[in-house]
């Protein structure tokens, strides 16, 4: 039985959104001092949660700050969560934050409890026509730290930088650092160079992204070449092709950068193929064979 309100998490108790409240003097809310998660499911089945699990302790250990659920908690939670709340195929937030202080001090608390605090939303992938207009991107200097492996709530940088790109009329901006294209501001970034698939290592300019992850191993599995290495931007900008990924955005083709076509200016060749493995995939994955 689905509530008519959206069900979330918080602090181990499952409640109507309207009734989850956190603390002016949470740590997350002062100082951006957390950490969260972003895990596609397709037809009630988590997409490769073990990889965002780790990716999770990963940014937690990152900001020194323990777990507060093992795996096996986790995975309870969320796929309660899941049943709670409406639609075949739905996209979980999960955030953790170091908690309530009894006041305003950058020095970490003492035997503070961390908040917990997840919630999901209706997943409606872009239809195949549509997504096959592709996006318009602009390059933007990287204005962010230096620990981008971090999957911080501490965003402020990213939206900046996408704000930039929507008011040009974009849908994304391409980070360049050091002439070196690093990742979008809320995605990883493919390109096409002589047929060869090529993305930035992994590493603390950027996240080491789910769905990046997963399109390097379906390349691999089905014979696609495919690198990690940097990407000049002068590649970037000669480019057949160049895609975003993320995990709500999947795969989508940036058409034109900059003002100027990318490659022919439409959906490239590589790009088909790719989304539609990604798509069987995802298939798999609702009948529960991923």
């Amino acid at each position: 039985m689905h509530s008519s309100e959206q069900i979330v998490y918080l602090n181990g108790e499952f409640k109507e959104i309207s009734q989850a409240c956190v603390s002016v003097l949470d740590r997350g809310f002062l100082f951006g001092d957390g950490v969260y998660e972003v895990i596609p499911a397709y037809g009630g089945h988590l997409l490769r949660l073990e990889s965002h699990l780790q990716r999770l302790q990963n940014s937690l250990d990152g900001i020194r700050l323990a777990n507060p659920l093992s795996n096996p908690a986790w995975e309870s939670m969320l796929n309660q969560l899941l049943a709670k709340n409406s639609g075949e195929d739905q996209s979980i937030y999960l955030q953790i934050t170091r908690g309530v202080a009894v006041s305003r001090d950058h020095n970490f608390p003492h035997q503070v409890q961390s908040t917990v605090f997840a919630m999901c939303n209706r997943l409606t992938s872009m239809p195949r026509l549509e997504a096959e207009q592709g996006i318009e991107a602009v390059t933007l200097d990287d204005i962010r730290w230096r620990a981008c492996n971090i999957k911080t709530t501490a965003l402020l940088a990213n939206t900046l930088l996408r704000q930039q790109a929507t008011d040009k009329g974009a849908g994304e901006a391409i980070l360049i650092r050091d002439g070196h294209a690093t990742e979008g501001s809320a995605s990883n970034v493919f390109v096409v160079l002589s047929g060869v698939i090529v993305t930035a290592p992994t590493g603390p300019l950027l996240l080491p992204g789910i769905t990046r992850d997963l399109v390097l191993e379906l390349a691999d599995t089905h014979n696609i070449p495919c690198q990690q290495r940097d990407i000049t931007e002068v590649e970037l900008r000669s480019a057949s092709e160049i895609w975003i990924t993320s995990s709500t955005r999947e795969i989508l083709p940036v058409v034109k950068l900059d003002g100027e076509p990318v490659g022919t200016g439409r959906a490239g060749p590589l790009w088909q193929q790719m989304i539609d493995l990604y798509q069987q995939y995802k298939q798999q994955l609702r009948n529960g064979c991923a």
